[in-house]
């Protein structure tokens, strides 16, 4: 069976959850955020890797960026295409790849990986092939943008069972930690009407040192973490793990 992560049906299944109107909702606040920490304007190129439906992308497209967005869902990539066109959005681009074989050299000016989109792999060395892929395809002076949850943060609020309600629906979240507190496995039952659907979604975790040091590992010569988008610090109070790494332009 193909890694959750590959599973088109995961991600077409999910995706009125994952990309819920509240979270869409919030997608220009996060814009701001992510324009303030990197540092860079208009008409600055920009790969979102990991689009999803395309919605930093074609917000980015909206303020004048030049826009790439990847990800290996092919539905949401041809909607993010269909919605592009139907805005009028012609410097938002989209293609169907896996982000461990993307790489297009000194393309972009930024790149940014959002919403826990990394650490995806069983083997830890193709979290170094993405990191590396991202790196050749930075110009100098470029940045690398990276939202995810840290083993820190996790760990400070863990909590093994959990649940909430959705637009009609109850999900269920089981968490288990491995590996060290370097994986986590998570069980996720949606109960909707008289339907019960359930997924499997696992992913790597790790600390601000260990992700600063992956990136300085890749050649980044400069590597700071943020406990929010919002650039607040990475300590007791940090409820995600944000890392900004810098190409060299020497």
């Amino acid at each position: 069976m193909k890694p959750w992560h590959e599973q088109d049906a995961f991600w077409e299944d999910l995706e009125g959850h994952l990309f819920s109107p509240a979270r869409l909702e919030q997608t220009a606040g996060e814009v701001d955020q992510v324009l303030a920490l990197a540092g860079v304007k208009p008409g600055a190129t920009v790969l979102d890797l990991c689009c999803g439906p395309g919605r930093h992308s074609m917000e980015l497209a909206h303020r004048g960026f030049a826009v790439m967005g990847v990800d290996r869902t092919r539905r949401y990539v041809e909607e993010a295409r269909r919605n592009a066109r139907a805005r009028g959005l012609s410097s938002a681009q989209f293609s169907v790849a896996d982000m461990r074989s993307f790489r297009q050299p000194d393309a972009f000016d930024l790149v940014i990986n959002l919403f826990t989109s990394f650490g995806y792999f069983e083997d830890p060395a193709d979290d170094r092939r993405v990191m590396d892929n991202v790196y050749a395809s930075l110009r100098r002076g470029g940045r690398f943008l990276i939202d995810t949850h840290g083993k820190e943060s996790l760990a400070a609020r863990f909590r093994p069972r959990d649940w909430y309600e959705e637009d009609g629906a109850i999900f269920l979240e089981e968490r288990v930690v491995s590996q060290d507190w370097g994986w986590i496995d998570s069980r996720w039952i949606r109960l909707q009407a008289d339907r019960r659907s359930e997924f499997r979604v696992s992913h790597r975790l790790y600390s601000a040192v260990e992700l600063k040091r992956l990136a300085r590992d890749a050649g980044f010569s400069e590597a700071v973490v943020f406990g929010a988008l919002d650039g607040t610090p990475y300590d007791h109070r940090a409820t995600r793990l944000v890392l900004l790494a810098a190409k060299g332009s020497a």
